[in-house]
């Protein structure tokens, strides 16, 4: 992906990206509502792919190199690319949701992560790390600045923090593809990689874990779990790069509402 000609995008696709967020801010808030012990993560699935359709929309991910659902569930250990399977949610697990839209010709993607009642102190500190990295990440994001300094923001706020940095999964540009060029590290050193112009959109998406770095693919093809089994993290918003910064096209604010009506917990 690094060879590939970064497209740039006009105000007005943006704006189409931005309206694609809408609907995949209330996706997951569609998601929010339902979420909780004793659901299937396919059941979640089936809320989010009948929310989409019915606004017009078309999962970004059901099918896409072949995966089989429209949400990407990963708990406790498991960092992304969880498929949506009979496994009852329990009090306790933590649940990374990844979701996209594709609408009028291009994508929008984001990704939360949820707890399912209580949790302990250490992920609670390892999800408030994790979001916040995204936000020190996306404020590197203007152009002339480098996806070196966004990558060593998401990096620093999180290793001095004791957590590892998932390397061998990245960010990436979004568009009328749901991955394009460039790709956005969640490591490197400032001053690297492609520098930033207006017309990007980029996905940042911070993959944080409680304990070593180092992951594991499944035999399925997709799950992607840490190597020690510890809890993983995950938090995705979709950027455009303006004249003078940046503007986030995907929301969290629906989803939020929710958590906070249902008195869940949220950082």
């Amino acid at each position: 992906m690094s060879q590939r000609k970064i497209i740039l995008k006009s105000e007005e696709e943006a704006e189409i990206i931005r309206q694609n967020g809408v609907i995949l801010g209330k996706t997951h808030a569609e998601v929010a509502k339902v979420l909780d012990e004793g659901m299937t993560t396919k059941q979640l699935d089936l809320v989010a792919e009948e929310f989409i359709k019915d606004n017009k929309g078309i999962p970004s991910f059901k099918g896409y190199g072949g995966f089989p659902a429209s949400l990407c569930i990963s708990v406790n250990d498991v960092v992304v690319h969880g498929i949506p399977s009979n496994r009852v949610l329990r009090n306790g697990d933590i649940v990374s949701i990844d979701c996209g839209v594709l609408k009028n010709g291009y994508h929008a993607d984001s990704a939360y992560t949820y707890v399912i009642g209580e949790t302990t102190d250490d992920v609670s500190d390892l999800l408030k790390s994790t979001k916040e990295s995204l936000y020190q990440g996306i404020a590197k994001v203007k152009p002339g600045n480098r996806i070196g300094d966004l990558s060593y923001a998401v990096q620093s706020y999180n290793e001095d923090r004791g957590y590892g940095l998932v390397r061998e999964l990245v960010g990436h540009g979004v568009g009328k593809s749901l991955h394009e060029a460039p790709e956005v590290p969640n490591f490197g050193r400032r001053g690297n990689g492609p520098r930033m112009q207006k017309g990007m959109v980029l996905a940042v998406e911070p993959m944080v874990t409680l304990g070593k770095r180092y992951i594991v693919q499944e035999n399925d093809g997709w799950t992607i779990r840490t190597e020690d089994k510890k809890t993983a993290a995950h938090y995705e918003h979709t950027v455009f790069v303006t004249k003078t910064g940046y503007d986030i096209l995907t929301t969290f604010e629906y989803l939020e509402e929710v958590l906070k009506e249902r008195k869940m917990f949220y950082v």
